[in-house]
């Protein structure tokens, strides 16, 4: 008797979750009717859609990686030129003190001659 009452309250308990679950079937077989019986117009702009969306997206990544290749380029002539910088203001201090040194000897000679 304990157990015909536990398996009519089970039966009870369960029945609302039953019924909700049965509802749930019956929305989800209309919409995937609803979703063929759409297939021809609904289907057609989205993959359409997405195709241009996959498009454009490849033509983006393809860009990227264009310049991706101009930044190191760039990059790299970059560092070319900062290098070739770096030598030419050291030669041109190099020179400044040549010409300061001539300076100062044709000062010195100049000086000498005066004084004889």
């Amino acid at each position: 008797m304990v157990e015909s009452v536990a398996v009519n309250n089970l039966e009870l308990t369960l029945k609302p979750f039953y019924q909700r679950a049965s509802e749930a079937e019956d929305r989800l077989s209309r919409l995937e009717a609803a979703i063929h019986g759409r297939k021809d117009t609904g289907n057609e702009e989205q993959i359409k859609m997405v195709n241009d969306l996959q498009s454009k997206l490849e033509a983006a990544n393809s860009e990227l990686v264009s310049e991706k290749r101009k930044a190191q380029t760039l990059a790299a002539e970059n560092e070319k030129l900062q290098y070739r910088i770096i030598h030419l203001l050291r030669s041109l201090k190099n020179a400044d003190l040549k010409l300061e040194q001539v300076k100062a000897q044709e000062q010195l000679e100049s000086l000498k001659l005066q004084d004889s």
